[in-house]
């Protein structure tokens, strides 16, 4: 058993054992896919709790990557950060700052994804990644659990952005980027769970 799939067993059984600790919240009586896309699909989820039932909305997602790419200049150490636009941000969209993500294809090592990703996205490919930790998105909403891994040994090879992507790549000092945590300039989720965790490890 490769080192990866030792992480996700370790993960996958003290989820469970979770699970076991709390009791009995509920138990799932019912699903139905509302709607189905290439990558994820849309559920409604009947729950009972006692003599209570509640419906639970849900997106199924096959998972995803974040990465931390990190590159030693002659300013000193720096991470390969992106400009993003989200449409769904605000009347008109936003662009934020963020690691560089993507979605797992279907059968795809989540290795494969984080090199397939940091490509397209930043242009760099890595030598090596080195696993960070791993988590769920937003468990109150889909099932995505995210792998977190930092990229080392870079190489500018030219982005290759999917076609409905809006993005621009810029080198951000760590000091700074920690400090954009510290004054809300960089408020996406994933991101900043991925630099404090790599922080805690001594990784930046």
């Amino acid at each position: 058993m490769d080192r990866h799939r030792k992480a996700e067993y370790r993960y996958n059984r003290s989820m469970e054992s979770t699970a076991r600790m709390d009791g009995s919240p509920g138990r799932v009586v019912s699903r139905k896919t509302i709607h189905k896309t290439r990558k994820f699909s849309y559920e409604s989820i009947t729950v009972e709790r006692g003599s209570t039932t509640y419906e639970v909305p849900g997106i199924r997602h096959p998972g995803a990557v974040v990465l931390l790419p990190i590159m030693d200049t002659q300013d000193g150490r720096v991470v390969v950060m992106i400009r993003n636009y989200r449409p769904l941000l605000g009347e008109h969209g936003k662009v934020i700052w963020e690691l560089p993500a993507g979605t797992i294809e279907r059968g795809e090592p989540v290795e494969v994804t984080a090199h397939r990703e940091l490509v397209e996205e930043t242009g760099y490919s890595a030598q090596h990644l080195s696993p960070i930790c791993r988590f769920y998105t937003t468990p109150g909403m889909t099932d995505e659990v995210m792998w977190a891994y930092a990229a080392y040994g870079l190489t500018h090879v030219g982005a290759r952005p999917e076609p409905d992507e809006w993005m621009t790549v810029e080198l951000v000092p760590v000091g700074r980027v920690l400090a954009m945590i510290e004054s809300g300039d960089l408020a996406d989720g994933k991101s900043i769970v991925c630099l404090l965790a790599a922080a805690r490890r001594g990784m930046l």
